[in-house]
């Protein structure tokens, strides 16, 4: 079993690369933003969606239906009060772990997103006692991406293909074995990503574990040969009429500073890694630190992209990120859009950010609202010839 302890100067040398680099990225974040054209804001939620998860440890399976129908009612009380610019719900994208697969969880996330509140993707724990190998990890991938999209007729496809597309979060923040060989072991698993349908990976940020990588508040290709470890260190962010990227594209949230909280009338910063949680206020300040990173498709400035994550069911953060509490915030932020005329709020799945990012790419305007389906489709909502 790996060890956790990690002294503070391990863990200051292993954010190094990513400090050093910030106060450019920031410069660039604030100098790069048009202040006086109308924004069309995206919000991706991204859920490390696991019922089994509690404080005293792994919950049995009866447990876990129990809490998913209880989440599954908060869920759409939330989504129902809170509609976006163009009526679309609130809702998270929902990354289930593979390894922890049940049929009727299965088919009651299956249900919820049926309803709009959330669609499946994929989530990984894996190398957890000793490191995975290549091989055993393509497997379970494409069997559980294969099951999924099966079984459940969760995940996407593009027009025309038959095999299943799907979005990632890697268990324990270790993409591409960036933890030192913890919780992954595999080089290669960026390659093995793309060789298995993954379009887009939402991990990041991770800050401040020793998985954050350079490239930050970007939407980005990997820079480097994906059978690397950690091609994603580096990377080439997306722009209008540029080359169609290499997949899977790397979403990231903001990652921010945040200097207003005091220490005996000391600045003294807060990393703001955009999750939803009860130990961050959710606020119009909170909400302006995120559109301040600036997240877009370079040529493209008006539609900015916010990736936020969470953890849906640590019962300490789940009003921030789906109950009360998530209510009122993203009201709030909806209502001060349309009152200040500076921007307009759309609720976007993993998919459909990213076919509002493969528009923006071709030079598509105007609402991105018109183009959540623009190159990737639900398989519940699709008309394939299955025989062929």
């Amino acid at each position: 079993m790996y060890s956790n302890e990690r002294s503070k100067l391990d863990k200051f040398r292993s954010n190094l690369p990513w400090l050093v680099r910030y106060p450019f990225v920031r410069a660039k974040n604030i100098l790069g933003q048009n202040l006086f054209e109308k924004k069309h804001v995206i919000i991706t939620v991204a859920d490390h969606f696991e019922p089994a998860w509690s404080a005293k440890g792994a919950l049995g399976l009866d447990d876990q239906r129990r809490r998913l129908d209880e989440y599954y009612e908060l869920a759409r009380k939330t989504g129902e009060a809170t509609l976006d610019s163009d009526g679309t719900k609130f809702r998270h994208t929902n990354f289930y772990p593979a390894e922890q697969y049940d049929k009727q969880l299965l088919d009651t996330m299956a249900e919820m997103q049926k309803e709009g509140l959330g669609e499946v993707e994929i989530h990984l724990h894996h190398g957890i006692e000793k490191p995975d190998t290549a091989e055993n990890l393509r497997k379970v991938l494409i069997e559980f991406r294969d099951i999924l999209a099966e079984e459940h007729k969760c995940l996407s496809r593009f027009d025309g293909e038959k095999e299943p597309k799907y979005a990632f979060v890697h268990g324990n923040l270790a993409l591409a074995n960036s933890a030192n060989g913890k919780y992954c072991g595999v080089d290669e698993e960026m390659q093995i990503l793309a060789d298995t349908g993954c379009y887009a990976d939402l991990t990041l940020p991770s800050a401040p574990d020793e998985t954050q990588v350079p490239m930050l508040n970007e939407i980005y290709e990997c820079g480097l040969p994906l059978t690397e470890k950690i091609p994603h260190r580096k990377g080439k962010p997306l722009e209008v009429f540029g080359n169609k990227p290499q997949l899977p594209l790397i979403f990231t949230g903001p990652l921010i500073m945040n200097w207003t909280r005091r220490i005996k009338g000391i600045p003294v910063p807060r990393l703001d890694d955009s999750g939803l949680a009860a130990n961050q206020p959710l606020n119009l300040a909170r909400f302006n630190r995120w559109m301040s990173a600036n997240i877009t498709v370079k040529g493209q400035s008006d539609w900015v992209f916010i990736k936020l994550y969470c953890h849906g069911f640590f019962d300490h953060d789940q009003s921030a990120c789906i109950g009360e509490d998530a209510t009122r915030f993203f009201n709030e932020v909806i209502e001060n859009g349309e009152k200040t005329g500076n921007y307009k709020v759309h609720f976007a799945s993993a998919r459909e950010a990213f076919n509002m990012v493969s528009a923006a790419i071709d030079g598509k305007k105007g609402n991105p609202h018109e183009f959540r389906d623009y190159r990737l489709r639900t398989i519940m909502d699709e008309n394939f010839d299955e025989s062929g």
